[in-house]
């Protein structure tokens, strides 16, 4: 088996973007993944893509392949409390504040690419990578093991024990259950994202439906699961209230909420991106596009690089990125924090903060923007 200079473990869409955007550079990549070749196209989920990720899609070559329902109006508000605001395309000369798009098809079109450029996918293969000898890979499969050397080893996907004191976890005590839903009347690229005591609830467009993200306590959830359709759709309207009005559920699945956070997403002639370096609360839908500034400033610096596992090359793409992963990672946990209680304070002041950004143009432009194009807050 020949050795890459690169190997990427985990054949996801972080994995597949970082291999697509090293493709034709000056190192040679392979891509490792533990599961049957495509099976990111299964996934279920359904992604909130920002404005900066689809900039990087475009250049990666698959954004004109991505069935996507573009999020034209952005409404907050809290359930019980005043306070709202929306966001407008139109304020920023704009096609689309985003766009949703199902995980598998996003997954699909990536494979898709990654068959074009010819690089090499090796699957159902267990990765080890070796601590002590920095830059090999152990691949264990049924039928025999090898051993890679490489200038540097990339860990896309897994590896994040919460017993690992390298990582930082915090458990959110939340469930997210995730359907589709049928709303009465056309959605107009309307997304919602509203602030519930048991958590955040999202209607994301996506074709002529809605995609749910309702977050609850994990009994709650759990109960939620276990209604008949007729019964959670009662549960999700009043979660709405007046604002959209709900006429269908798909079946529903869930999955538990968490912070992980690695402290430091480098070592000796090894990174890590993706869900194998933070995950992410869906408030705000910030997971993927972050690891996707991530994958672009990553792979800009291993491109201009001679060596890409040297240390100094790494040690610049850390400083790159240090201000923009901060910041996305304590936003999004601050969210949750303060708007997943009933407290009468926090209440109160959360609908003075929807308040402000209503009527604070300049406040609303800059959250819009940082949600579009991470810590830069502008393209």
């Amino acid at each position: 088996m020949k050795t890459p200079d690169i190997a990427i473990i985990g054949a996801g869409p972080v994995g597949m973007a970082l291999a697509l955007a090293l493709h034709g550079g000056p190192h040679t990549v392979t891509l490792i993944d533990a599961r049957g070749r495509g099976a990111s196209r299964k996934d279920p989920r359904v992604l909130a893509l920002a404005h900066g990720t689809r900039l990087t899609l475009e250049r990666l070559g698959v954004w004109g392949h991505l069935p996507t329902t573009p999020i034209r109006h952005i409404h907050i508000s809290q359930q019980d409390g005043f306070g709202r605001t929306q966001l407008n395309e139109s304020d920023y000369a704009l096609d689309g504040l985003g766009h949703v798009v199902r995980a598998g098809d996003l997954a699909a079109a990536l494979d898709d690419a990654i068959t074009a450029a010819s690089i090499p996918v090796i699957d159902h293969s267990e990765a080890d990578v070796d601590p002590e000898l920095h830059g090999r890979v152990q691949l264990r499969r049924t039928d025999a093991t090898d051993t890679l050397d490489c200038q540097l080893v990339v860990c896309a996907e897994g590896g994040m024990r919460a017993d690992d004191p390298a990582i930082r976890v915090r458990d959110y005590g939340q469930h997210a259950v995730i359907c589709m839903a049928t709303p009465a009347v056309a959605h107009g690229n309307t997304a919602y994202e509203r602030f519930t005591p048991n958590g955040p609830v999202a209607l994301l467009p996506c074709g002529t439906d809605f995609a749910v993200v309702h977050t609850a306590a994990p009994e709650q959830a759990e109960a939620w699961l276990a209604l008949d359709d007729t019964a959670y759709l009662a549960e999700l309207q009043q979660a709405f209230g007046h604002r959209v009005k709900l006429i269908g559920v798909s079946p529903r699945e869930r999955f538990p909420l968490q912070l992980r956070v690695r402290h430091t997403p480098v070592a000796n002639r090894q990174v890590w991106l993706g869900n194998a370096a933070q995950t992410l609360h869906p408030v705000a839908g910030q997971g993927l596009n972050l690891a996707l500034r991530d994958v672009w400033a990553l792979a800009r610096r291993l491109n201009a690089a001679t060596d890409p596992g040297d240390a100094q090359v790494l040690s610049a793409y850390l400083r790159d990125r240090r201000l923009d992963r901060a910041s996305t990672v304590g936003f999004t946990d601050t969210l949750v924090r303060l708007f997943s209680n009933d407290l009468p304070p926090l209440r109160g002041l959360r609908g003075l903060g929807l308040l402000a950004l209503d009527l604070a143009p300049p406040l609303r432009h800059f959250v819009a923007k940082r949600m579009m194009f991470g810590a830069r807050a502008w393209p």
